[in-house]
């Protein structure tokens, strides 16, 4: 007769020794469970009311960029630019509301954005809008890629910051991007 390994036995009793460990309470839940229960209708005499905590991530994304050489606002965008290379590296935080065409086109010659961007969409939305009109929808996180000749405004209550690579006025030819919109 064949003789029958205890190894399975032997598992099934660690496991379930483990799961039994797990059902245990801390001394942190026991004691909580037997603390006393305040009378019905006592109330705090000083409240509080803080408002929820930013994620550190969504707190590093627009705290002040180091290294940044210019810092300013343009539009009611925030824009933060430093050198890299022969390039530069920007942190644009578009609020929310916002739109090109009524923010940023009385400041300029032009009917539409005629800069390429590239970058990275961290958070937010940015619905890009070409004068054939074509729609883009970024919503980050998101690798962007924005030809020349567009709109652009930030949907919802977000704000939308997107950190973007540019060569200033080289930046089409370097990223082998087109100079305007194409199907």
């Amino acid at each position: 007769m064949a003789k029958k390994s205890k190894k399975p036995q032997a598992r099934a009793r660690a496991s379930a020794g483990r799961k039994a460990a797990r059902r245990t309470p801390t001394r942190r839940t026991a004691a909580k469970k037997t603390a006393p229960r305040k009378a019905a209708g006592a109330t705090r005499s000083t409240a509080v009311r803080r408002r929820p905590a930013r994620p550190a991530a969504s707190r590093a994304a627009v705290a002040d960029v180091r290294g940044a050489d210019i810092r300013r606002d343009v539009g009611g965008v925030r824009l933060e630019v430093g050198r890299a290379g022969n390039g530069r590296v920007k942190r644009m935080i578009y609020p929310p509301g916002f739109k090109w065409s009524t923010d940023i086109r009385p400041h300029v010659d032009t009917d539409y954005c005629m800069h390429a961007h590239v970058g990275f969409l961290i958070s937010g939305r940015i619905d890009v809008i070409y004068a054939d009109g074509c729609v883009e929808i970024y919503e980050g996180p998101q690798i962007v890629a924005v030809a020349p000749g567009h709109d652009g405004h930030v949907v919802g209550n977000e704000p939308a910051v997107l950190i973007e690579f540019d060569f200033e006025g080289d930046t089409i030819s370097r990223f082998g991007m087109p100079d305007a919109h194409r199907h």
